[in-house]
């Protein structure tokens, strides 16, 4: 593991080879060239419980021709077999399920149910493409001039760059990953300092799956050290597309950098999604599904419900049903049994959540429940919030919240509602409940974003493109077709045919 004997692990897997501690480079496990490491903590105690090495610009190039070098011959591996890789991989994360929750709940804080539900549902991607590796399809057709054919195929793009967040690892990873292989590509992941173990985890089991040495790569480091390392990995020549999921202004930091030497680029950035309730929603129906989308991992993340508007006719009445529900829930470790909604993920988290509030109260906004930090062994907690009373001038109001911090607003009239959900620079999800199909057709055409939750709360899956518009970035991660062509090119053949009268 790497540091075995430096920190008491405060778990048990049923396979312990699946944890692995250093970074992962051409099928070895492999030290930072500076000797350099940083600790991976628990969100639950703060207490750290292993230490990873701390890359840094020096090591991407060795990483990089690694995964070079495996393209060459992945590349002319057949659908068939690419497919089968990754049917193998996606059936030994289903045998490991437990383990991977395990420490997932310790690197992420997430309750194990939360867990076990991030596993199914990113399951679902390395599923899906194995599927998609097959479906990757050319044309031919005649053009206007009649003694020409002309021809398309579809080449994979080379090596990729993959630089992940922290709140979902295993979905980022699989999705992106998933995508990449499928398509022919080789990928190198830079994992978020937070989850690193869970990512080589993964990158253990590609390796058992049968996927060629240098195919996955994972190269770790601490959040200093995370600016060198992912710009030396988007301008190295030899990588040809990067995908990054995280905050918009790092998202346009990449997008900078790779435009330097044009480089494909999938952003999905953040996300200030709204949430418009109308009077003749179903209650129980926009209840359940948003209080599950907006708690779900403390709030974290990214599609998550960060507005709420409800119609003035039900607004009292939804609002005492959520206070009462946000009553209900069991703020502790992840790892225990009660618990239904476990701490935030960093101590940056706690600090924003608390900032949140106090700027919206002093604003004038009434805090109902909840709103301030908890003090619990050591761990970063934060209460359940819910808030009221919200103005466009609070930061709540147009920042991401990313903690379990619920704003509620007030509207009468659809065109009023719609215009407050627009008025973000970001476009990444919505969500609308309402009976009247007219009314649901239409805030599906205006709202703008890139996924648009019709009666539903979280609708993301596998087979359906993700992704924002506006400043949440571009590119889609899902889907068919739309995912894999994101790591192709397509080249065109144009022949001249003699003899054809």
């Amino acid at each position: 593991m790497g540091s075995a004997g430096k920190y008491e692990l405060p778990f048990k897997l049923n396979n312990p080879d699946l944890l692995h501690s250093q970074s992962f480079v051409h099928g070895e496990w492999v030290k930072s060239k500076s000797g350099k490491t940083f600790e991976v903590v628990d969100p639950g105690t703060g207490k750290a419980w292993t230490e990873c090495p701390t890359n840094d610009a020096s090591d991407v190039d060795a990483a990089v021709k690694s995964s070079q070098e495996a393209f060459e011959g992945y590349r002319k591996i057949s659908p068939r077999a690419r497919a089968q890789m990754l049917f193998k991989w996606d059936s030994l994360i289903r045998e490991n399920k437990e383990d991977i929750a395990t420490i997932l709940v310790y690197e992420t804080g997430k309750p194990r149910a939360e867990a076990y539900g991030e596993i199914d549902y990113s399951t679902g991607f390395t599923w899906w493409f194995a599927g998609e590796a097959e479906r990757i399809q050319g044309s031919v057709f005649t053009p206007a001039l009649p003694d020409r054919r002309v021809f398309t195929i579809k080449q994979p793009l080379g090596v990729s760059a993959a630089l992940v967040p922290w709140n979902f690892p295993i979905a980022m990873i699989l999705r992106k990953a998933g995508a990449a292989l499928a398509a022919g590509c080789t990928m190198i992941v830079k994992p978020s300092p937070e989850t690193p173990i869970t990512i080589l985890t993964l990158a253990y089991l590609a390796d058992k799956a049968g996927f060629p040495k240098g195919a996955l790569n994972v190269l770790t480091t601490d959040l200093d050290k995370t600016p060198e390392l992912s710009e030396a990995l988007c301008r190295h020549d030899l990588v040809k597309k990067v995908s990054f999921t995280g905050s918009t202004r790092v998202g346009k930091l990449v997008a900078k950098i790779c435009a330097d030497n044009l480089k494909k680029v999938t952003l999905e950035l953040g996300g200030n999604c709204p949430v418009l309730i109308f009077d003749d929603a179903n209650i129980d129906q926009a209840l359940g599904q948003i209080f599950a989308l907006k708690y779900r991992h403390a709030g974290q993340a990214c599609i998550t419900a960060n507005r709420i508007f409800v119609q003035s006719g039900i607004f009292d009445k939804f609002l005492e049903r959520w206070n009462a529900e946000s009553k209900k829930l069991i703020v502790g470790h992840g790892s225990e049994k009660e618990t239904t909604m476990g701490p935030v993920t960093t101590p940056r988290g706690v600090d924003k959540a608390v900032a949140l509030v106090e700027d919206a109260k002093s604003k004038g906004a009434k805090v109902h429940i909840g709103g301030n930090k908890i003090t619990k062994n050591g761990g970063y907690f934060f209460e359940p919030t819910v808030i009221t009373g919200v103005t466009p001038n609070m930061d709540i109001a147009s920042e991401e919240i990313f903690a379990p911090v619920c704003s509620f607003l007030k509207f009468d009239t659809e065109q009023e509602a719609v215009k407050a959900a627009n008025d973000t620079s970001m476009g990444l999800a919505s969500y609308c409940f309402t009976k009247n199909v007219d009314r649901l057709w239409r805030l599906f055409e205006n709202l703008e974003a890139g996924m648009i939750g019709l009666n539903t709360g979280n609708s993301s899956a596998a087979e359906s493109p993700f992704g924002g518009i506006k400043q949440s970035g571009y590119g889609k991660e899902s889907g068919k077709d739309v995912a894999v062509n994101e790591y192709l090119i397509t080249k065109t053949g144009t022949f001249t045919l003699e003899g054809q009268t």
